[in-house]
């Protein structure tokens, strides 16, 4: 059932309640989703996106309860992955006429997964527009990297609606669609947490395309996601909190990660951060197992961290292979200017040290000098020593007191 969004501009997509996991098996689902798809009801009928392809048959089905597909004048997608246009060949087979607007490499994207290079691709880029009637018009604005090459948004005047794509969603299923009656809390770390996670290789983009946003001066009442909440209350909040994390973010806290084969490494991570809390009681501190903690969750602490700690037994005289495939997820990431430390146990010859830094240092991080080395289980008096390796770790990403 279609829902109201503003004047004649409704949602039609589908909230996934039950999803638990997103890209695969890449990206940790806790609060649902949906895949927000909308219909333009103007002198010209507009469908923007559609939803994944588990879905088509009953988007199509309930979409055809709300208007012959045949009034649909224009088909935009704002992003050729498949959570978007997974509907888009059961649409087609209705009507296979329909212009389909899209960027460059979205008809590209679109080919390639579907191979129906007979549809009527409109190719469009930052600043073409079309006419749906009643004054207003469609305004696309290519979204580059954001996150994939084909992204763009539209945007619609009159409404003054941003129909954002996958820029400045969050993966929360919400009945109620907009942000004032969401919970706050999960709002806003599900859109910190997709950021983190997706967003962060491409700050460079973001920053500069909000940029780019802000000079057009387009007036923006609704910004209309793709995933999860519509910003319809402060609707600029979001952007300009996106202009904060693209800007190599980061709070008053140091994250150890961990992992232990028979506890002694554990035994270290847990008294860097007893030595923390005891040398700067205002900075937050957490202790995560990379078994025992989602990797989602994990970076999104990791981002949220002027400092993290990072700690392995020597396993085969290299780090364990948990932490070695958490290492490779980090590199992905490319956080910005942040400091890391290392620390492990060994019993024969010690080489997880030097691992970690190597893989620290591919993944962008300012490696401290000092570093806890344990042979065997570290005993009271040897932990007595690691209060130098905290300090170090705090006085290399010391954080400048915002106003």
């Amino acid at each position: 059932m279609k829902k109201q969004i503003k004047n004649n501009v409704f949602w039609v997509g589908k909230i996934d309640w039950e999803l638990q996991e997103f890209h695969g098996s890449e990206f940790s689902v806790h609060h649902g989703s949906s895949q927000n798809a909308y219909l333009i009801q103007e002198e010209k009928t507009v469908l923007i996106d559609t939803v994944w392809t588990p879905h088509k048959e009953e988007f199509v089905k309930n979409l055809k309860t709300e208007i012959d597909l045949k009034e649909i004048d224009y088909i935009v997608i704002n992003h050729g992955e498949p959570d978007h246009s997974g509907s888009l060949v059961e649409i087609m087979e209705e009507i296979p006429n329909t212009p389909i607007y899209c960027t460059a490499n979205g008809k590209k994207s679109l080919i390639g997964q579907y191979h129906h290079p007979e549809w009527d691709y409109r190719v469009v880029k930052t600043g073409d527009s079309i006419d749906i009637g009643n004054g207003k018009q469609l305004v696309f604005v290519e979204m580059k990297m954001l996150h994939w090459p084909d992204s763009m948004a539209t945007y619609m005047t009159g409404d003054n609606i941003l129909f954002s794509n996958d820029a400045f969603g969050q993966h929360y299923a919400l009945s109620e669609l907009f942000n004032d009656k969401a919970d706050p809390t999960i709002l806003w770390n599900e859109a910190m947490k997709y950021y983190a996670n997706i967003l962060t290789p491409f700050s460079s983009f973001a920053k500069k395309k909000i940029e780019e946003i802000v000079a057009m001066n387009l007036s923006i009442d609704i910004i209309a996601t793709s995933h999860g909440s519509i910003w319809r209350q402060n609707a600029l909040e979001i952007v300009n909190k996106y202009a904060e994390w693209a800007d190599a973010y980061k709070e008053d806290q140091v994250t150890i990660i961990y992992d232990s084969m028979w506890g002694a490494t554990k035994k270290i991570a847990h008294k860097i951060a007893d030595d923390i809390r005891e040398i700067s009681p205002s900075t937050r501190t957490k202790v995560l197992s990379v078994v025992e903690t989602d990797r989602n969750d994990i970076m999104t602490e990791v981002f949220k961290s002027r400092a993290i700690a990072v700690g392995s037994p020597t396993v085969g005289r290299s780090a364990i292979t948990t932490i070695s495939g958490w290492l490779h997820f980090l590199q992905e990431l490319k956080f910005k200017d942040k400091v890391a430390g290392v620390f492990g146990s060994y019993g024969w010859s010690g080489e997880g040290n030097k691992i970690l830094r190597e893989e620290l240092e591919k993944a962008g991080f300012q490696i401290i000098d000092e570093e806890i080395k344990a042979s065997w289980m570290p005993d009271d008096e040897f932990l007595k020593e690691t209060e130098k390796f905290s300090k170090s770790l705090l006085e290399a990403s010391v954080i400048e007191k915002k106003e």
